[in-house]
């Protein structure tokens, strides 16, 4: 026999730790503990949060009121005036004393919400997630696993660039944190949070799917000074809701050639969500900067990677039908490393991405043309890239930069090296194109087109000389992580072969030895040399 409704709402009232006004400027700290009661007065079902040691209650009419859930203690208890612009009256934050009394009044609330005649469910979460279906699941798994681990976060903490100058851009323009309310789009550990905290935030919603997000709270609970100001919300920025909207959106969401991992997307669908019309995004510009290189040492480590399937007898199996296959695939890898930029054999250029103003599709695929001419005579490897970002405060605008030569960042540079390189002279025109198109495993296929167009007399009617083009997999690259290799501008001549001496034949019988030296003519140390 089914339980009576009265029967599942016997508990009407639920012991709280503390409650929280969200609506108050500057916001309240914790209040003391609390009681939540559900009460049905002249068909008005409606829940009140009553704090014993103050006449203040908090009141809520079910039919307009939304629960979030913040972790397994803690809710935000909001009343929606309008659904369609998500804009909220009032809003509390309430936290229990453990997981079985926030268990139970969750199930009382659902209870109560039926019975003032609401469709669906109240407590929001996700469904029919916009992530999802464009992410392949096991890609997804994958990188909150990643995400999701102390020496990943680790590594990006100790990028002191990385790190540095997102504190330099939130401290040097405290004016636009000061008493705004920031949403921290993929916190990870929740450091940018804190830093917007700490330049005077009046409240910073924490935005993490990952496991990472249980590291965040407690991270974020041992510095008191700024706790009771960051809310930290396990999911994704595209199924979860907030009860307010930000004044300031501040993520790190770039990855290798800017664009790799697809965060972008997540940073801009945050944008369309929670920003109010005049906020700011932190960062606020990308540029993806390319320019041609040539590096023979690289070219050769690359082909030789494939000569062990050109073995005719390998314990007797003739390996030669895979070399073609093998040496395509080493090619399509492009190279993460640190290079020396004087191998650059061209002037820059660069495609701006505007945060403010991208949408969500106009990342599925990128195109690139190409145009640049050659400053030296010499073969062309691949096209070199690496972006840099710009935190576009009131106060100082403040650039974050992956160049070559400058001080080297975990995300390093990235290159293309094309199987087939092209000759250019000093003077001469190179063209192409850098396609990116978007896939499911949360990366990009790049086509790249590089070409040498005619020079000299006749060559203003126009036609291409030499032409090369490559496939590469941004999700597999060839992490080579070496530092920068130094290349002289002049080969000095090598040494003359000298005799090897062992140590135990070098005999100094007094200190007269020094004197003789010097007491040498100057003409048989000209003939010497």
């Amino acid at each position: 026999m089914e339980a009576s409704p009265l029967k599942k709402l016997e508990q009407l009232e639920f012991s709280l730790d503390s409650v929280t006004d969200l609506s108050s400027s500057p916001p309240a700290s914790p209040s003391s503990p609390a009681v939540a009661t559900f009460s049905c007065v002249d068909g008005v079902t409606e829940l009140r949060f009553l704090q014993p040691d103050s006449t203040h209650c908090f009141t809520f009419d079910l039919a307009s009121a939304q629960l979030f859930k913040l972790g397994t203690v803690q809710f935000i208890c909001v009343s929606d005036d309008n659904s369609e612009e998500r804009s909220f009256s009032k809003g509390v934050n309430i936290k229990f004393g453990s997981e079985k009394d926030s268990k139970e009044f969750c199930d009382s609330f659902e209870e109560w919400r039926k019975d003032a005649l609401v469709p669906g469910s109240s407590i929001v979460s996700a469904s029919n997630s916009k992530f999802d279906e464009k992410i392949e699941a096991s890609s997804a798994k994958m990188y909150f696993h990643y995400y999701g681990q102390l020496l990943h976060q680790q590594n990006m903490l100790q990028d002191y660039v990385r790190t540095g100058t997102y504190y330099a851009a939130v401290m040097e323009n405290r004016s636009d944190f000061a008493g705004r309310v920031v949403v921290d789009v993929g916190a990870g550990s929740g450091i940018l949070s804190m830093f917007a905290a700490q330049a005077g935030a009046k409240h910073v919603y924490a935005v993490e799917a990952s496991e990472m997000a249980e590291y965040a709270r407690k991270l974020i609970a041992g510095n008191p000074l700024f706790a009771d100001r960051i809310t930290v919300i396990k999911g994704k920025v595209e199924d979860i809701e907030l009860p307010e909207k930000a004044d300031i959106l501040i993520s790190e969401p770039m990855g290798t050639l800017l664009v790799n991992e697809r965060m972008l997307e997540s940073y801009v669908i945050a944008r369309d969500r929670f920003m109010s019309p005049n906020g700011k995004m932190f960062p606020t510009v990308g540029r993806i900067h390319m320019a041609p290189f040539s590096d023979e040492f690289l070219f050769i480590e690359m082909a030789n990677k494939a000569l062990f399937w050109q073995q005719q007898n390998y314990y007797g199996v003739d390996l030669t039908p895979l070399f073609g296959s093998a040496h395509q695939g080493y090619f399509s890898q492009p190279v993460v490393d640190a290079f020396d930029p004087r191998l650059l054999v061209a002037p820059l250029m660069f495609h701006t991405i505007d945060f403010t103003q991208m949408k969500e599709e106009d990342f599925y695929e990128i195109d690139i043309p190409l145009k640049f001419t050659s400053s030296v005579c010499t073969r062309v490897h691949g096209l070199a890239c690496w972006f840099d970002v710009l935190f576009d405060g009131s106060t100082v605008q403040r650039w974050l930069t992956t160049a070559p030569g400058a001080p080297t960042t975990h995300w390093y540079q990235i290159r293309c090296v094309l199987a087939q390189p092209i000759y250019v002279m000093a003077g001469q025109e190179i063209t192409g194109r850098l396609h990116l198109i978007a896939h499911s495993a949360q990366s990009y296929t790049i086509d790249l087109t590089l070409s040498a167009k005619m020079w000299g007399p006749g060559a203003s009617q126009g036609g291409i000389l030499q032409s090369s083009t490559g496939k590469f997999d941004l999700k597999e690259p060839y992490y080579r992580m070496s530092q920068p290799q130094a290349y002289p501008a002049a080969q000095e001549p090598p040494l003359p072969p000298q005799p090897q001496l062992n140590p135990q034949d070098i005999q100094i019988q007094s200190d007269d030895f020094e004197e003789e030296l010097l007491q040498e003519p100057a003409q048989n140390a000209s003939t010497q040399l």
